[in-house]
Protein backbone atom coordinates (compact mmCIF):
# COMPACT_ATOMS: atom_id res chain seq x y z
CA UNK A 1 0.00 0.00 0.00
CA UNK A 2 1.50 3.53 -0.86
CA UNK A 3 0.81 5.83 1.96
CA UNK A 4 -1.20 8.92 1.71
CA UNK A 5 -0.86 12.52 4.33
CA UNK A 6 -3.89 14.04 4.03
CA UNK A 7 -3.77 18.17 4.47
CA UNK A 8 -7.03 19.93 4.39
CA UNK A 9 -7.94 22.73 6.95
CA UNK A 10 -11.83 21.22 6.70
CA UNK A 11 -12.30 18.22 9.75
CA UNK A 12 -15.19 16.87 7.66
CA UNK A 13 -13.82 17.26 4.28
CA UNK A 14 -10.63 15.29 5.98
CA UNK A 15 -12.99 12.89 7.59
CA UNK A 16 -14.99 12.44 4.49
CA UNK A 17 -12.10 11.25 2.38
CA UNK A 18 -10.35 9.39 4.82
CA UNK A 19 -13.40 7.05 6.01
CA UNK A 20 -15.51 7.41 2.85
CA UNK A 21 -13.25 6.56 -0.12
CA UNK A 22 -11.97 3.12 -1.25
CA UNK A 23 -8.85 3.72 -1.19
CA UNK A 24 -7.60 0.23 -0.57
CA UNK A 25 -8.51 -0.94 -3.37
CA UNK A 26 -6.56 1.45 -5.68
CA UNK A 27 -3.29 0.76 -3.30
CA UNK A 28 -3.40 3.49 -1.35
CA UNK A 29 -4.08 4.39 2.36
CA UNK A 30 -4.38 7.55 4.58
CA UNK A 31 -1.81 7.13 7.54
CA UNK A 32 -2.13 10.58 8.65
CA UNK A 33 -3.86 13.67 8.22
CA UNK A 34 -3.41 17.23 9.22
CA UNK A 35 -5.42 20.73 8.96
CA UNK A 36 -2.36 22.67 7.80
CA UNK A 37 1.67 23.26 5.84
CA UNK A 38 3.01 23.81 8.84
CA UNK A 39 1.30 20.51 10.58
CA UNK A 40 2.45 18.31 7.56
CA UNK A 41 5.65 19.64 7.47
CA UNK A 42 6.07 18.50 11.23
CA UNK A 43 4.88 15.32 10.44
CA UNK A 44 7.04 14.70 7.31
CA UNK A 45 10.55 15.25 8.89
CA UNK A 46 9.89 12.47 11.55
CA UNK A 47 7.97 10.23 8.75
CA UNK A 48 8.05 8.33 5.20
CA UNK A 49 4.89 8.99 2.79
CA UNK A 50 4.36 8.35 -0.83
CA UNK A 51 1.76 11.19 -1.37
CA UNK A 52 0.73 14.12 -0.26
CA UNK A 53 -3.23 15.21 -0.98
CA UNK A 54 -3.37 18.98 0.07
CA UNK A 55 -5.97 21.90 -0.02
CA UNK A 56 -4.37 25.00 -1.12
CA UNK A 57 -6.00 27.78 0.86
CA UNK A 58 -5.23 26.76 4.66
CA UNK A 59 -4.26 29.11 7.19
CA UNK A 60 -0.79 28.86 9.05
CA UNK A 61 0.77 27.62 5.83
CA UNK A 62 -1.30 27.10 2.42
CA UNK A 63 -0.76 24.22 -0.19
CA UNK A 64 1.46 26.23 -2.34
CA UNK A 65 4.20 26.82 0.15
CA UNK A 66 3.89 23.38 1.31
CA UNK A 67 4.75 21.92 -2.23
CA UNK A 68 7.63 24.35 -2.41
CA UNK A 69 8.92 23.27 0.75
CA UNK A 70 8.45 19.18 -0.15
CA UNK A 71 9.90 20.19 -3.70
CA UNK A 72 13.37 21.66 -1.60
CA UNK A 73 13.71 18.46 0.67
CA UNK A 74 14.57 16.13 -2.56
CA UNK A 75 12.17 13.49 -1.50
CA UNK A 76 10.10 11.45 -4.03
CA UNK A 77 6.98 12.26 -2.52
CA UNK A 78 3.60 13.16 -4.85
CA UNK A 79 1.63 15.67 -4.48
CA UNK A 80 -1.70 15.86 -5.65
CA UNK A 81 -3.81 19.32 -5.01
CA UNK A 82 -7.21 19.46 -3.93
CA UNK A 83 -9.14 22.79 -3.72
CA UNK A 84 -12.50 24.64 -4.37
CA UNK A 85 -10.59 27.24 -6.81
CA UNK A 86 -9.73 26.56 -10.73
CA UNK A 87 -8.27 30.01 -10.88
CA UNK A 88 -5.32 29.12 -13.56
CA UNK A 89 -3.10 31.18 -11.12
CA UNK A 90 -2.99 28.01 -8.83
CA UNK A 91 -2.96 25.51 -11.81
CA UNK A 92 0.70 27.44 -12.87
CA UNK A 93 1.95 27.82 -9.28
CA UNK A 94 1.50 23.87 -9.04
CA UNK A 95 3.43 23.01 -11.79
CA UNK A 96 5.79 25.07 -10.96
CA UNK A 97 6.35 23.31 -7.47
CA UNK A 98 6.34 19.76 -9.20
CA UNK A 99 2.99 18.69 -8.11
CA UNK A 100 1.48 15.71 -10.04
CA UNK A 101 -2.27 16.90 -10.73
CA UNK A 102 -5.06 19.02 -9.62
CA UNK A 103 -8.65 17.76 -8.17
CA UNK A 104 -11.58 20.28 -7.82
CA UNK A 105 -13.57 20.71 -4.77
CA UNK A 106 -15.71 18.92 -4.58
CA UNK A 107 -14.31 15.69 -5.70
CA UNK A 108 -16.25 13.70 -8.05
CA UNK A 109 -15.57 9.93 -7.43
CA UNK A 110 -14.50 9.30 -10.52
CA UNK A 111 -11.95 11.74 -10.97
CA UNK A 112 -10.44 11.00 -7.47
CA UNK A 113 -10.54 7.21 -8.88
CA UNK A 114 -9.12 8.07 -12.01
CA UNK A 115 -5.86 10.72 -10.49
CA UNK A 116 -4.91 7.79 -7.74
CA UNK A 117 -5.30 4.65 -10.67
CA UNK A 118 -2.90 7.10 -13.00
CA UNK A 119 -0.61 7.93 -10.33
CA UNK A 120 0.14 4.14 -8.54
CA UNK A 121 0.80 2.85 -12.31
CA UNK A 122 3.40 5.17 -12.68
CA UNK A 123 4.52 4.80 -9.26
CA UNK A 124 4.65 0.83 -10.06
CA UNK A 125 6.68 1.58 -12.79
CA UNK A 126 9.36 3.42 -10.96
CA UNK A 127 9.31 1.04 -8.18
CA UNK A 128 10.40 -1.50 -10.84
CA UNK A 129 12.81 0.64 -12.66
CA UNK A 130 14.55 1.12 -9.40
CA UNK A 131 14.69 -2.49 -8.79
CA UNK A 132 15.85 -2.89 -11.65
CA UNK A 133 18.88 -0.70 -11.69
CA UNK A 134 19.19 -2.22 -7.92
CA UNK A 135 19.60 -5.75 -9.49
CA UNK A 136 21.31 -5.00 -12.48
CA UNK A 137 25.40 -5.49 -12.92
CA UNK A 138 27.40 -3.46 -10.60
CA UNK A 139 29.92 -0.79 -13.28
CA UNK A 140 29.48 1.36 -16.14
CA UNK A 141 25.90 -0.18 -17.47
CA UNK A 142 24.44 0.63 -13.60
CA UNK A 143 26.00 4.13 -13.36
CA UNK A 144 24.56 5.35 -16.97
CA UNK A 145 21.15 3.97 -16.63
CA UNK A 146 21.33 5.86 -12.86
CA UNK A 147 22.02 8.86 -14.41
CA UNK A 148 19.46 8.69 -17.78
CA UNK A 149 16.87 7.46 -15.50
CA UNK A 150 17.81 10.96 -13.27
CA UNK A 151 17.85 13.02 -15.76
CA UNK A 152 14.44 11.83 -17.50
CA UNK A 153 12.76 11.31 -13.74
CA UNK A 154 13.51 15.20 -13.37
CA UNK A 155 12.29 16.43 -16.43
CA UNK A 156 9.27 14.99 -16.35
CA UNK A 157 8.96 16.39 -13.10
CA UNK A 158 9.70 20.28 -13.61
CA UNK A 159 8.87 20.37 -17.64
CA UNK A 160 7.98 23.49 -17.32
CA UNK A 161 11.07 25.77 -16.23
CA UNK A 162 14.03 23.11 -16.19
CA UNK A 163 17.70 24.05 -17.49
CA UNK A 164 20.73 21.84 -17.93
CA UNK A 165 22.11 24.03 -15.30
CA UNK A 166 19.57 22.23 -12.98
CA UNK A 167 20.77 18.73 -13.78
CA UNK A 168 24.12 20.26 -13.19
CA UNK A 169 23.80 20.78 -9.93
CA UNK A 170 21.89 17.80 -9.37
CA UNK A 171 24.02 15.57 -11.17
CA UNK A 172 27.41 17.31 -10.21
CA UNK A 173 28.30 17.53 -13.85
CA UNK A 174 29.18 20.14 -16.21
CA UNK A 175 25.76 21.39 -18.41
CA UNK A 176 27.65 21.20 -21.38
CA UNK A 177 28.72 17.41 -20.06
CA UNK A 178 25.22 16.11 -19.63
CA UNK A 179 24.24 17.57 -22.96
CA UNK A 180 27.10 15.39 -24.66
CA UNK A 181 26.49 12.24 -22.35
CA UNK A 182 22.50 12.03 -22.77
CA UNK A 183 22.78 12.51 -26.77
CA UNK A 184 25.51 10.04 -26.60
CA UNK A 185 24.02 7.19 -24.34
CA UNK A 186 20.27 7.98 -25.80
CA UNK A 187 20.79 8.71 -29.38
CA UNK A 188 19.00 11.85 -29.36
CA UNK A 189 19.44 15.21 -27.94
CA UNK A 190 17.97 16.72 -24.41
CA UNK A 191 16.32 19.28 -25.99
CA UNK A 192 14.38 16.77 -28.10
CA UNK A 193 13.35 14.42 -25.14
CA UNK A 194 12.28 18.07 -22.96
CA UNK A 195 10.21 18.70 -26.15
CA UNK A 196 8.67 15.68 -26.40
CA UNK A 197 8.06 15.78 -22.87
CA UNK A 198 5.95 18.81 -23.04
CA UNK A 199 4.13 18.18 -26.08
CA UNK A 200 2.50 15.07 -24.29
CA UNK A 201 1.79 17.28 -21.46
CA UNK A 202 0.00 19.61 -23.45
CA UNK A 203 -1.44 17.59 -25.56
CA UNK A 204 -3.25 16.43 -22.06
CA UNK A 205 -4.23 19.73 -20.82
CA UNK A 206 -5.77 20.16 -23.80
CA UNK A 207 -8.94 17.99 -23.17
CA UNK A 208 -9.33 19.93 -20.12
CA UNK A 209 -11.53 22.65 -21.53
CA UNK A 210 -10.75 25.10 -17.86
CA UNK A 211 -7.40 25.74 -20.15
CA UNK A 212 -7.01 28.34 -23.15
CA UNK A 213 -4.19 27.24 -25.15
CA UNK A 214 -2.01 30.44 -24.05
CA UNK A 215 -2.37 29.33 -20.55
CA UNK A 216 -1.45 25.36 -21.65
CA UNK A 217 1.81 27.44 -23.50
CA UNK A 218 2.37 29.16 -20.16
CA UNK A 219 2.21 25.71 -17.98
CA UNK A 220 4.15 23.59 -20.38
CA UNK A 221 7.63 26.12 -20.40
CA UNK A 222 6.51 28.38 -23.72
CA UNK A 223 6.45 32.10 -23.02
CA UNK A 224 5.71 33.08 -26.34
CA UNK A 225 2.20 31.20 -27.68
CA UNK A 226 3.23 31.15 -31.61
CA UNK A 227 6.27 29.37 -30.71
CA UNK A 228 4.67 26.66 -28.71
CA UNK A 229 1.96 26.55 -31.67
CA UNK A 230 4.55 25.91 -33.74
CA UNK A 231 6.27 23.46 -31.67
CA UNK A 232 3.19 21.39 -31.32
CA UNK A 233 2.50 21.28 -34.78
CA UNK A 234 5.78 19.93 -36.19
CA UNK A 235 5.49 16.98 -33.05
CA UNK A 236 1.78 16.38 -33.40
CA UNK A 237 1.09 17.75 -36.87
CA UNK A 238 -1.56 19.88 -36.17
CA UNK A 239 -2.44 22.99 -34.21
CA UNK A 240 -3.65 23.24 -30.70
CA UNK A 241 -6.65 24.17 -31.61
CA UNK A 242 -7.20 21.41 -34.24
CA UNK A 243 -5.85 18.98 -31.69
CA UNK A 244 -8.72 20.12 -29.18
CA UNK A 245 -11.42 19.88 -32.39
CA UNK A 246 -10.77 16.79 -32.99
CA UNK A 247 -10.77 15.52 -29.59
CA UNK A 248 -14.18 16.75 -29.04
CA UNK A 249 -15.42 15.44 -32.22
CA UNK A 250 -14.04 11.84 -31.35
CA UNK A 251 -15.98 12.04 -27.45
CA UNK A 252 -19.09 13.23 -29.23
CA UNK A 253 -18.95 9.95 -31.51
CA UNK A 254 -18.62 7.84 -28.72
CA UNK A 255 -21.33 9.02 -26.84
CA UNK A 256 -22.96 8.59 -30.16
CA UNK A 257 -22.19 4.99 -30.11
Amino acid sequence: MYKILLVDDEKEIRYGLKNYFPWNQLGFEVIEECENGKEALKYLRDHSVDVVLTDIRMPVMDGIELAKQIQQMKQSIQVIFLSGYKDFYYAKEAIKCGVLDYIVKPGKFEEIQAVFTSLKEKMDTTVKEHDILIDSQSGQKNYTENIIHTIKTYTQKNYADITLEDLASILKMSPNYISTYFKEKTGYNFSTYLTEVRMKKAATLLTDYHYKTYEISSLVGYNNPKNFTRMFKKYHGMTPREYRNRNTLEVADLNEQ
